[in-house]
């Protein structure tokens, strides 16, 4: 049965670096530890799976206590029965893909039968006798997670599992691991740095910036309503302007930015105030459009255009710096240029109100 993972530590580094994490993980589902390189989401995982001692701190899996440094508790790695899956697949090379899963199966004591169940599960029967270099990228993190799987462990680990792939290859496996999580009802603790992942795969986010983390909650509210400018950065909201408060009116925040006015569902964090919005909520319109039921409509003129696979990076000036995220069709359509006048339309509840020093 699935438990419950709990965990209050710190781990000190040379030279003063430390990281410092307080978790409470969902007993299913996927928590996503999320943010940049070097935030510590993997010495996070590293210490929950027993590689890594915290300097300081408890870990708590179920009614079980696998650390505990007070009361100088450490259960070993192979005893907290643990999957952890690598970002490089971290396969012998000389076994083969079947002696590479019985081998995850056998060090753990895992039943009869269990390595065969994994390989059927991941699709790989019919590659049970190639060896790594025999394998793609992509046929080789299967591998990983099926070696994992084969050790019925209680609590699966991922260490950006895709980040290693081609972007063809991260997106196919990327729906295999989301509908084999769900199929095997592990609970599971899931490092990325990419937001696509965080979104596709995980239920709860737990933001980490320097050290520390930030910010919990579920996967799709810590993305539209980060709690402070370090989270917004982390976790990519691209606008974050300077305001202040010009009044409150029926539910909504009535915001001075620059030379315009935006409107903001509230209440106000104080006079003075960030308001933090994404690319993709901006919808851009030729001037003269039809009223909508957006309450923010700003007059911008296009600085500049990025294409990102099917969507563009628009850079707009509305007497401040403005970014939008469109379909190449809408740049078509709109004939989006440098120097062409638009008019950018924001729904007030798209808008995150964040405090401001002073």
């Amino acid at each position: 049965m699935a438990g419950a993972l709990s965990l209050d530590l710190v781990r000190r580094f040379p030279g003063g670096a430390a990281v410092a994490a307080s978790l409470e993980a969902a007993p299913e589902g996927v928590t996503v530890l999320f943010g940049p390189s070097g935030a510590g989401k993997s010495t996070v995982l590293r210490c929950v799976a027993g590689l890594e001692a915290p300097d300081v701190g408890v870990i708590r899996f179920d009614e079980e206590t696998w650390f505990d440094r007070a009361h100088g508790v450490d259960v070993p790695p192979q005893a907290r029965r643990v999957g952890y899956v690598f970002q490089d697949a971290a396969l012998f090379p000389h076994l083969t893909v079947e002696e590479n899963v019985r081998y995850g199966a056998r060090a753990r004591g895992a039943p009869p039968g269990a390595a065969g169940e994994a390989l059927e599960r991941l699709g790989l029967a019919l590659l049970s006798h190639r060896r790594p270099a025999e394998l793609s990228g992509g046929e080789r993190q299967r591998v990983s997670l099926a070696r994992a799987l084969a050790s019925r462990p209680r609590l699966l680990l991922l260490d950006e599992p895709l980040s290693a792939l081609d972007a063809p290859t991260r997106e196919a496996l990327r729906a295999t691991l989301r509908d084999l999580l769900a199929a095997v009802g592990l609970p599971a603790l899931l490092v990325t740095h990419d937001r696509i992942e965080a979104l596709a795969l995980g239920d709860r986010l737990a933001v980490l910036a320097k050290g520390r983390i930030r910010q919990c909650g579920p996967v799709a509210e810590v993305f539209a309503r980060p709690a402070d400018l370090e989270v917004a950065a982390v976790v990519g909201t691209e606008n974050v302007l300077p305001a202040e408060v010009a009044g409150e009116e029926g539910g909504l925040v009535h915001l001075r930015v620059g030379p315009a006015e935006l409107s903001a569902v509230g209440p106000a964090p104080g006079r003075r105030c960030f308001a933090c919005f994404r690319a993709e909520d901006v919808l851009l319109e030729a001037p003269g459009g039809s009223p909508t039921s957006a309450r923010n409509r700003l007059a911008a003129t296009v600085r500049a255009l990025a294409p990102e696979g099917p969507l563009s990076r628009v850079t707009l000036d509305c007497g401040f710096p403005l970014v939008a995220l469109v379909t190449r069709r809408s740049v078509e359509e709109l004939e989006l240029a440098p120097g062409r006048p638009v008019l950018a339309l924001l729904k007030a509840p798209a808008v995150r109100l964040v405090a401001r020093a002073g």
